[in-house]
């Protein structure tokens, strides 16, 4: 009995290590392309609930009402591009998550500096916003547009479609705060003081008539 049982136990050894060989296996054949697309999305989505969040504050100490209704919009935009998302990692059957996006953080921190150090009311504030707002776009339709791509080429049409939808809309707000800027947030904010350069001109013109 002793002699069938090691021979018993001899049987299974093999095929452990045949399964063992088989989970490396599968692991090594893992996509790579795969695991970045997926990473990418955790980045991007943990930067579009960084941004619900600081999209409020930079509403608040906005001076302009129609750059609150911009920022306003945004949040709402922001809340349907994060629900995207959410459909897109269901359809690739992974679970949604962020991971952490230094880029957004930085930028966040960046408005969040900008407001800090801006006087409040002032068109100069309204420009800096805009700039800080349009550096956050610039990122995300970076990161949409390389997603889409990538989805394109794993063969994933839902993906792309959707992703793409997001990526049109980060376009149109960046043009809409272009927009904003010129129109007249720009300058009104150029009559916010006199310029460096202007008082030294004025100061060399005053000594020379003196």
């Amino acid at each position: 009995m002793k002699q069938q049982t090691n021979q018993a136990a001899n049987k299974k050894i093999p095929g452990n290590i045949s399964a063992n060989g088989n989970n490396k296996e599968n692991k090594a054949n893992e996509s790579l392309l795969e695991k970045f697309f997926t990473d990418q999305l955790q980045d991007i989505y943990y930067a579009e609930q960084q941004l619900l969040k600081a999209l409020p504050k930079m509403q608040q100490a906005a001076t302009t009402e129609e750059l609150e209704d911009a920022f306003a919009d945004h949040t709402t935009q922001t809340e349907r591009h994060v629900k995207r998302l959410e459909r897109v990692f269901k359809i690739i059957g992974k679970k949604a998550g962020g991971k952490k996006c230094e880029a957004m953080d930085g930028l966040v921190r960046e408005a969040e500096t900008i407001i800090s150090e801006t006087k409040e009311g002032t068109m100069t504030r309204d420009a800096a916003l805009i700039i800080a707002a349009q550096k956050v776009e610039h990122y995300e339709i970076a990161s949409y547009g390389g997603l889409v791509q990538l989805a394109i080429t794993m063969q994933l049409s839902r993906v792309a479609d959707i992703l793409e939808k997001t990526l049109n809309e980060e376009e149109d707000t960046d043009q809409l705060l272009t927009f904003i800027a010129e129109s007249h947030i720009n300058m009104e904010a150029e009559d916010e003081g006199v310029y460096s350069w202007e008082k030294e001109k004025r100061s060399e013109t005053a000594d020379i008539e003196s």
